[in-house]
């Protein structure tokens, strides 16, 4: 079937076999840039500059904080232990006298109910710490992807489904998040999570799961207001949820009050300390239109996607409606949000699997066919230009790889943004069918349909 197909060439004859293979062609050059390319060229700029580099896990800060506060009753926020994190990250305390320090001070910049769920490890020496954590984060990312297809009722077949889970862990965003051991990965699994339990009737535990992602709030509270504005709109049937992240979430701030009384305070104080050093960090938008037309822009799609989320309040959970507005929620939260980072990128997967679902239905347009192969070229530079520089390695110097370190990473910011352009022309088509119809119910699209028979 159309929808089973993975190839980047969709006109030719398709083989799954064929598809896996070049996924793990791709998976392993991306790692390969990483490890070969990306890495040395940091080591080679770090001693020329006497820039610091400790273990560079963003585990360590949240692991630190929390073995400090629940063992020893210290607060995490404190300037004390700030010092000692960054110890342990950069090698050293970072000196504002000296100019090519980094700028970003490492501080315990996190609701204190993180330390929650770090707590079993923090009588474990770290470096065992950090390789668990960073093999849970590679199986919690592949699982992520079956549960992504869950959620979409997409069921292609097992080399489909391989090359599907070898293209998302070979992708930038996760290999970036895996060596970093970024929280994010963990809090899109916690995502992927909750959407799955609610396509199947467990609400209340999507709501406990949507509250310990809230560990991450900048990336969780959208989600959060849309799913319990949707609960809302069908209160009778669908407040389990709403139950389930509440009592969660009540757990949680009693729980932090009661190891760290004001916490609150000091969290936001670290927020409001890291927003002024990491200042210029302002959203993809303001990146690319100046801060001035990136905050108008930023109205708009908030507007824009506050009246998808009103029509589609009352759409079931199976409904294509709900499946698009829940990937636009997770998409506008990536461009609005006022950092860029690609570790976050992993939340683009649900829209990016929808856009390539309903690649037929989006070619049909000259907008959606021009918006679709611009997708592919962004999105299949970084695994090209990383696999040509594992290839050039074989022939060429290790420091003339490196001058090109950043080539694979160049369509990073376009990437939010062609997915958004390709949920939106989605939405289009559901609003266009729904003006159309007065006798069939809404979101169930015949043009739309997801697919639910397997390869």
């Amino acid at each position: 079937m159309a929808a089973e197909r993975v190839g980047v060439f969709s006109n030719l004859p398709y083989k799954p076999q064929f598809a896996t293979i070049l996924a793990v062609a791709l998976c392993a050059g991306m790692w390969f840039y990483v490890q070969k390319v990306q890495i040395p060229h940091q080591l080679a700029d770090a001693a020329v500059h006497g820039k610091p580099r400790g273990n560079l896990s963003d585990l360590y800060p949240r692991w630190l904080g929390t073995r400090e506060l629940l063992l020893h009753h210290r607060d995490p926020y404190s300037p004390e232990v700030t010092t000692e994190i960054q110890t342990g990250y950069y090698g050293r305390p970072l000196d504002p006298v000296r100019p090519n320090d980094p700028k970003d001070e490492q501080r315990f910049a996190y609701p204190v109910y993180v330390a929650f769920l770090l707590a079993p490890t923090i009588r474990l020496p770290f470096q065992s710490v950090e390789a668990g954590f960073r093999w849970f984060l590679v199986l919690l990312t592949a699982g992520s992807v079956l549960l992504w297809l869950r959620v979409l009722r997409w069921r292609p077949s097992g080399w489909t489904m391989a090359a599907l889970v070898l293209l998302t862990l070979g992708s930038f965003a996760a290999v970036q998040g895996i060596k970093l051991q970024q929280l994010s990965l963990l809090v899109s699994g916690l995502i992927a999570g909750c959407a799955a339990l609610l396509g199947t009737g467990y609400l209340f535990l999507a709501g406990v799961l949507l509250a310990l992602a809230t560990i991450k709030p900048q990336l969780t509270l959208p989600l959060a207001i849309w799913l319990i504005f949707w609960s809302l709109s069908e209160w009778r049937t669908r407040q389990r949820f709403v139950w389930g992240f509440l009592v969660t979430m009540a757990v949680l701030l009693a729980g932090a009050q009661l190891v760290l009384p004001g916490w609150i305070g000091k969290f936001l104080a670290a927020i409001s300390a890291y927003r002024q050093y990491a200042a210029g960090q302002g959203s993809l938008l303001d990146f690319l239109l100046t801060p001035k037309w990136g905050t108008a822009v930023t109205a708009l799609l908030v507007l824009a996607l506050a009246i998808v989320c009103w029509f589609t309040r009352r759409d079931s959970v199976e409904s294509e409606g709900f499946v698009i507005t829940l990937a636009l929620v997770l998409t506008v939260t990536l461009v609005v949000l006022p950092m860029f980072a690609p570790y976050n990128q992993l939340l683009l997967l649900p829209g990016l699997l929808l856009a390539w679902v309903h690649r037929r239905d989006l070619r049909r347009t000259g907008a959606g066919r021009l918006a679709y192969g611009v997708a592919l070229v962004l999105i299949m530079w970084p695994w090209l230009s990383s696999a040509g520089l594992a290839l050039a390695s074989l022939i060429l110097p290790p420091a003339t790889v490196q001058r090109a370190w950043a080539l694979p990473i160049y369509t990073s910011p376009g990437i939010p943004l062609i997915a958004l352009m390709l949920l939106i022309l989605l939405v289009l088509q559901i609003l266009r069918y729904r003006r159309g119809t007065t006798n069939l119910p809404a979101a169930r699209t015949p043009e739309l349909a997801l697919p639910k028979g397997s390869g």
